[in-house]
């Protein structure tokens, strides 16, 4: 089961997280707070906010293209995510943009962004860390990363097969439409 990634979406979704946090986190604490805002989005929708991919890393699950956004340096500073978001020293990020336009997000995606930060938004990325590693999708990958399938995280959320099924067909739909459209530019 594949979705299509939006960066702009993933940056206006980082960017509504930062400014609940007076403009600046620890990298790590904004990534699981993406993930879990992800899979909860996908899990309630039967798509995730971001489209990102799911992978297990030893610090438990993350978002793999934000991940590379946040910790690779960039080629150039003009792709979405670096519009709006700016690595701070070695662990933190931080918003470049003062009241940032977020778009991109629907009031639904805005209402669980703000719920999972009130639920996990206070924790250190330690604990973070350590509810990651407790979810049931969360495989150890010994040093390198493995991708971890939406099907796993529906199935641990009591999702019906018949209900999966349609959620990867949905899915695939959707990325089959958006290559096309790709190739058509």
């Amino acid at each position: 089961m594949r979705f299509v990634f939006n960066e702009r979406k993933a940056a206006h979704a980082a960017s509504l997280l930062l400014m609940r946090h007076g403009g600046r986190l620890k990298y790590l604490t904004l990534i699981k707070l993406l993930y879990l805002a992800d899979r909860r989005s996908l899990v309630e929708t039967g798509y995730p906010i971001t489209g990102d991919r799911f992978v297990s890393m030893d610090k438990g699950p993350v978002l793999s293209i934000v991940k590379d956004l946040i910790t690779w340096e960039p080629d150039e500073e003009t792709t979405p995510w670096h519009e709006y978001i700016v690595r701070q020293g070695l662990y933190d990020v931080s918003l470049k943009i003062q009241n940032p336009n977020l778009d991109e997000l629907s009031k639904y995606e805005i209402q669980i962004l703000e719920e999972i930060d009130e639920e996990f938004g206070g924790m250190n990325r330690w604990d973070l860390v350590a509810l990651t590693h407790e979810l049931p999708e969360w495989e150890d990958p010994k040093g390198s990363s493995v991708e971890i399938d939406p099907a796993d995280i529906l199935r641990a959320e009591n999702k019906s097969p018949d209900e999966i099924r349609r959620i990867g067909n949905n899915a695939e739909d959707i990325w089959f439409v958006h290559s096309l459209a790709r190739k058509a530019k």
